[in-house]
């Protein structure tokens, strides 16, 4: 009997619809549908306006789901909107994950426990500023895969009237009206004025309208789950996605909330009783950080299963190495005596490379940014090209965005091979082994390059949210508790600090740790702090501004919305 095509996410997800349809007790006559002739909602045969906000599960830690949406529903909001991202849910091919941050089905109890409805939207394609948009990297092991296609619609009054034309009567619907906007590294933190929020939320109302606040909370992009966009050159989206909502990134209520919630009652009821306070806010440090080791001294701990070998460097892809990082090593044939220009042709480092000669930091290669390097090395030298991963881009069509060397790099007029990749399992060092400090190989005086630095710390008291600072440091990864925080990059900002929910800390009486891997550069005093607020609009490079207001929009500067 030939097996079965296990079923793709997607399909799953439609059928656990129908399921908690289904279950649904057959006395109970509830029912949502669209009046065409009053252009209005109804709900179980009453007329219905929804007024919604987006957040997203997985960028918040399971234990704080409630808290969002209990506030979420003092605001005065009656629906909450979320993407299931299909990448979060299917890591491999055939294989699920619906468990811990991941149940779909204890998310929407809990939306249920706080009186909100729910609009779902599963995809398979979401955006969301989320790796590749939701889709799995996965898909990408197909070299001349299509991942999305579309037919252009440049004449709107003939698409407008095409809709009209199978629906001239509807509800009024905004499914996505911005709170704020998207931060990218090396340009300024995003906000929206509370004027312009309730302004333009109060007339859609006014018209009877039904609308989604996107985002009512942000929340985090932990570990490697940022997306990117293309807006003339590659845009790492930050870690922080606080998107200045409503709910800070840290679940506290704003002075966006209380003007919108103003708004609402206007509108409709709202729950009574008071909004919770802001939560603890703990301050903790300085704090000194030892060295663990150089990353290359941890490669085989880091890559057990050994390199993998071709004559030209592979994609992550190619080699099923999904997020985080991977490994070149190749070695001269010939002595370089006068430093000469090393570069990947076709824009091919996707995103960062950092490169060492013997163990030694030579600098930085960057997608679109920074395209050369100047290298010297005697015959045999070991060439070391760290290559990371930024996130895919999680907007447009059908860009298949590979990672890695995508072309063979160039030494002077040679065209290196016979590489060696290392596809490296960080987390899984960080998390569950990592040794003592190693014996003190010959390294230069000055830590630099790939780096691992840690330090342990109690919590004093029950502690409370903080928010990490690393002055001085460059950019890299870290971890508390083995957990990946996500990505920092000091140097080029806005985010300056990393949110760290109280969960992820110890009880007081035990000691915490934190580890970070630097990429470039260690500062002179390898401190961290620990602040009771963030900071998240510090720019030290500054470059274009996009602006949700229509008066503050730089007539050089169009504003391009990514979409979601």
């Amino acid at each position: 009997m030939p097996l079965r095509k296990p079923l793709c996410l997607p399909s799953l997800l439609l059928l656990l619809v129908m399921l908690l349809l289904l279950l649904l007790p057959q006395a109970d006559t509830r029912s949502f549908v669209v009046d065409w002739n009053q252009d209005r909602f109804l709900l179980d045969g009453a007329p219905f306006r929804y007024v919604s906000g987006s957040l997203h599960y997985f960028r918040v830690p399971r234990v704080l789901w409630a808290d969002r949406l209990f506030k979420m529903r003092m605001s005065g909001l009656n629906a909450v909107q979320f993407y299931v991202p299909w990448n979060y849910h299917e890591p491999e091919p055939g294989v699920y994950n619906f468990n811990g941050s991941r149940d779909l089905i204890a998310f929407l109890n809990e939306a249920s426990v706080a009186n909100l409805l729910v609009i779902l939207r599963p995809g398979p394609y979401i955006c969301a500023e989320w790796e590749m948009g939701g889709l799995p990297a996965w898909l990408l092991r197909k070299p001349n895969v299509r991942l999305r296609t579309s037919d252009p619609a440049d004449n709107m009054t003939k698409i407008f009237a095409l809709q009209r034309e199978y629906e001239p009567h509807g509800p009024l619907v905004n499914s996505e009206y911005y709170t704020g906007w998207l931060d990218y590294w090396g340009q300024n933190h995003s906000t929206r004025s509370i004027t312009d929020v309730t302004r333009g939320l109060e007339n859609m109302l006014k018209l009877g309208a039904s609308v989604n606040m996107y985002m009512f909370h942000g929340g985090t992009n932990f570990g490697y789950w940022n997306g990117a966009d293309e807006k003339g050159h590659f845009l790492p989206i930050t870690t922080s996605y606080d998107y200045d909502a409503p709910i800070s990134e840290a679940g506290d209520v704003t002075p966006k909330l209380f003007a919108l919630r103003n708004v609402i009652s206007q509108f409709q009821e709202i729950p009574l009783g008071p909004l919770p306070p802001p939560s603890p806010k703990m301050m903790l440090g300085p704090l000194t950080l030892y060295l663990d080791g150089y990353m290359l001294d941890f490669l085989h701990l880091l890559c057990p299963q050994g390199p993998i070998h071709s004559i030209l460097p592979m994609t992550f892809e190619a080699v099923r190495q999904d997020r985080g990082f991977m490994l070149y090593r190749t070695y001269l044939m010939h002595p370089v005596f006068e430093p000469t220009q090393f570069w990947v042709p076709n824009n091919g480092v996707h995103d960062r490379a950092y490169v060492m000669v013997d163990g030694v930091f030579q600098g930085v290669l960057e997608r679109n940014m920074k395209h050369k390097l100047f290298l010297t090395g005697k015959m045999g030298a070991t060439v070391d090209v760290l290559l990371e991963n930024m996130g895919r881009l999680s907007f447009g069509s059908n860009y298949s965005d590979f990672k890695g060397l995508l072309e063979p790099p160039i030494l002077g007029q040679t065209i290196l091979t016979h590489w060696l990749m290392f596809p490296l399992e960080v987390d899984k060092l960080v998390k569950w082994w990592f040794p003592p400090q190693l014996l003190k190989n010959s390294r230069p005086q000055i830590p630099s390059g790939p780096i691992f630095y840690s330090t342990t710390f109690p919590v004093l008291d029950s502690g409370g949210d903080t928010f990490l600072f690393l002055p001085g440091w460059t950019k890299g990864q870290v971890w508390i508790n083995g957990f990946n925080l996500g990505r920092y990059w000091t140097k080029r900002g806005p985010q300056q600090t990393l949110y760290v929910p109280r969960p992820l800390l110890f009880p007081a009486g035990s000691l915490n740790k934190i580890t970070l891997l630097e990429l470039e550069n260690v500062p002179p005093q390898p401190q961290i702090q620990f602040l009771d607020s963030p900071i998240l609009n510090s720019t030290l490079h500054k470059t274009y501004i996009y602006s949700l207001s229509a008066d503050t929009q730089s007539d050089s500067e169009p504003m391009e919305l990514s979409g979601h």
